[in-house]
């Protein structure tokens, strides 16, 4: 669970990819750094924390997915939405882990979760670059950084593998050739000049999102 990180370049990152990860680089580090983010990651978290940014993320998650499903016949889209990446099900089976079967009436959307979930209903929507703007820091994100955090987790609050489907791909069992396949995606997508300068804008869009949701979770955990 992560503020999701561009990952680290390698020699199989293309130029592209480089400056999408440079570009957001200091976006990201603002959202990594978000209080609550740093106090979970520090041990100086809850298990109710974590399971309220779980909760946020299922909505987030779930509008991502439903508009993935309106890319996944087109000719860019369809090289980004693969369903080994899909998370809503993961999502679904920690909450009933955290809060029980009935786990739906008890979780609200935030104002910040709400605001993101507009930006994926709109923004994403309207074109395969924006799109995979918010597809690249979430699923990578949660190949990377979030590896480490579902490490932390375990030896923080003791939390087991059921609570934690979220951040297990079992459908991806080796993580760096699925990235360097989707930066080379990236490199590869026919979009113009003035598409990838916008998938970038969007980047930071979403990190920028992603610190709001952080900055609000910290506030209703410090009530």
């Amino acid at each position: 669970m992560s503020v999701p990180a561009a990952p680290a370049e390698t020699a199989a990152v293309t130029s592209f990819a480089a400056q999408v990860r440079e570009r957001s680089q200091g976006a990201h580090t603002r959202a990594e750094n978000a209080g609550f983010m740093s106090r979970l990651m520090g041990g100086e978290g809850t298990i109710a924390g974590y399971t309220a940014l779980t909760s946020q993320y299922y909505f987030i998650y779930d509008a991502l997915e439903r508009v993935g499903e309106t890319w996944r016949d087109d000719a860019i889209g369809s090289m980004f939405v693969d369903d080994a990446l899909l998370r809503r099900t993961a999502l679904e089976a920690d909450l009933e882990y955290f809060l029980g079967a009935d786990w739906r009436e008890t979780i609200v959307a935030s104002a910040p979760t709400q605001a993101y979930v507009e930006r994926l209903e709109t923004i994403a929507a309207r074109s395969s670059a924006e799109f995979v703007a918010h597809h690249y820091i979430r699923y990578l994100g949660d190949l990377s950084g979030g590896q480490i955090i579902r490490v932390m987790v375990q030896r923080h609050y003791g939390i087991p593998d059921e609570g934690l489907n979220f951040l297990n791909f079992p459908l991806i069992p080796k993580p760096k050739p699925f990235k360097d396949d989707y930066r080379a995606a990236l490199e590869n997508a026919p979009w113009t000049a003035e598409e990838r300068a916008a998938l970038i804008a969007e980047v930071e869009v979403a990190y920028g999102l992603n610190f709001d949701l952080f900055t609000e979770l910290g506030r209703s955990q410090e009530q």
